[in-house]
C-alpha cells in the first residue's frame, strides 16, 4: 500500500480586491501557514508524499517575497512534494517554476515533463503539466496514451475542468472522464489526482478521480474548500479522507428581510455571533424598507462589525433595502428653510433614487451624532 497527499489550487499571491491592506496580509499569511500545515499532516499521516495538482502560484509573474516564503514553507516538508504546472503557473517563458531557489529547494520535484516519474518502488506518478494558458488537447489523456497495465502502482496529476463539469464540452483541453475511467477498469491507472476546481468533489463512480480542493478558501461560491485528501492506494483497493486545513471562511447567509428595529437588531445578532471574525469573509444581501432612524441604527451595526470582520459588504446588486421615512424621522430633524424644502425634495425622490436615500441617512446620522 502508498499512502500519500493530494492537494492543489494553493494559488500562493492571490489577493482579493474586497481585503483592505491589513485584512489582506492576514489572508497572504494564512496561505503559507496552509503549506505549513499540510506538510505537518503529511508527516502525522506517514505520507509517502505529497502531490499538488497545479496553480501552486497565483501566477507566474510573482512578488519574490511570496516565492522566498513559499520554498521557505516547502523546505520544512518532512516528505517529497511534487509540484504541477497550471494554469495559472504554466510552464511558459515566464514560468516560476524556472527560478533558481525553486530547483535549490531540496524537498520539490518539479513536474515539468508529461509522463511517469517513478516516486516509490513500484509507484509512479503521471504528471501532465501546463505549458501554456490555452492547450490544445487534453493533457491528462496525452500524458496517459503509452501506459501498460503491468502492475505498477499510477497516479495521474492533472489540472484542468473535467468534460461532466464543464460548460463548454467542445473545449479541447477538457479531461475526459470516459478515458480516465477507462484507464482505472483496465487498470493502467489507479487514482486520478485532479486540481482546478476548489472544492473537495469525487468525479464520477470510480471513487477514483478526485479533485481536493483549494486548502484555502478563495470565494463564496465553493463547496467544501479548505482542505486536503489523505489516499491509501493499493491495486484494488482506494481509500480517500477529507482533512481540515483552513482557517479562514466565507460566509454568505440568507438574505435578511429587514422591516424595523428588531429586524436591525437581528442581524446584529448574527453579526455578533460568528466566530473568528478577523478570519471571516462576509456577503449579505439585505431587502426590505426601513426608515430614517432605522436606517441609522443599520449603517451603525454595519460600520462597528466592519472594524470586527475580515471583510463585511452588502452585495449592493442582490440587495433590494430602501429607505421610505417617516414623518416621525423627518419631524425629529426639526428644520426650516431652504434645509427643510431640500429635505422634502429628498424624501420625494428617495423611493427611485438611491443617492437620495444616502442623502437623507447621511443627514438624520449626522443631526444624531450632533444632538
Amino acid at each position: 500500500m502508498v499512502r500519500f497527499l493530494h492537494t492543489g489550487d494553493w494559488q500562493l499571491g492571490m489577493t482579493r480586491h474586497f481585503l483592505d491592506d491589513e485584512a489582506q496580509a492576514r489572508f497572504t499569511a494564512a496561505r503559507l501557514e496552509a503549506v505549513r500545515e499540510i506538510g505537518r499532516i503529511a508527516a502525522r499521516e506517514d505520507c509517502a508524499f505529497v502531490v499538488v495538482a497545479g496553480d501552486v502560484f497565483e501566477s507566474n509573474h510573482l512578488d519574490r517575497q511570496v516565492l522566498l516564503r513559499a520554498l521557505d514553507a516547502l523546505a520544512g516538508f518532512t516528505v517529497p512534494v511534487y509540484l504541477l504546472p497550471g494554469n495559472h503557473d504554466p510552464l511558459d517563458a515566464a514560468s516560476v517554476f524556472g527560478h533558481a531557489d525553486v530547483a535549490a529547494c531540496p524537498a520539490v520535484t518539479v513536474l515539468d515533463r508529461a509522463g511517469t516519474w517513478p516516486v516509490a518502488e513500484g509507484v509512479e506518478l503521471v504528471a501532465a503539466p501546463w505549458t501554456s494558458k490555452r492547450p490544445l488537447e487534453d493533457l491528462v489523456a496525452a500524458a496517459c496514451r503509452e501506459l501498460a497495465a503491468d502492475g505498477t502502482v499510477r497516479i495521474a496529476v492533472g489540472h484542468g475542468i473535467v468534460d461532466t463539469l464543464s460548460p463548454d464540452r467542445d473545449d479541447p483541453a477538457v479531461i475526459r472522464l470516459a478515458d480516465l475511467e477507462a484507464a482505472l477498469a483496465d487498470e493502467r491507472l489507479d487514482y486520478v489526482a485532479l486540481g482546478d476546481r476548489h472544492s473537495v468533489t469525487a468525479v464520477g463512480a470510480t471513487g477514483r478521480v478526485w479533485y481536493a480542493g483549494a486548502p484555502e478558501p478563495t470565494d463564496f461560491d465553493e463547496f467544501a474548500p479548505g482542505q486536503a485528501l489523505v489516499v491509501d492506494l493499493e491495486p484494488g483497493s482506494c481509500d480517500v479522507r477529507a482533512v481540515p486545513v483552513s482557517t479562514w471562511r466565507f460566509a454568505q447567509p440568507e438574505p435578511f428581510t429587514l422591516r424595523g428595529a428588531d429586524d436591525v437588531s437581528e442581524l446584529a445578532l448574527w453579526l455578533a455571533e460568528q466566530p473568528d471574525k478577523e478570519r471571516c469573509i462576509v456577503r449579505l444581501q439585505l431587502e426590505g424598507t426601513l426608515g430614517l432612524r432605522d436606517m441609522a441604527l443599520l449603517d451603525g451595526v454595519l460600520d462597528r462589525h466592519r472594524e470586527l470582520f475580515g471583510s463585511l459588504r452588502v452585495w449592493e446588486r442582490r440587495s433590494s433595502l430602501a429607505l421610505l421615512p417617516e414623518d416621525d424621522d423627518l419631524a425629529a430633524l426639526d428644520l426650516s428653510g431652504f434645509a427643510a424644502d431640500a429635505v422634502e425634495e429628498l424624501r420625494a425622490a428617495a423611493p427611485d433614487d438611491p443617492a437620495a436615500q444616502d442623502a437623507l441617512a447621511l443627514l438624520y446620522r449626522l443631526h444624531a451624532g450632533a444632538a
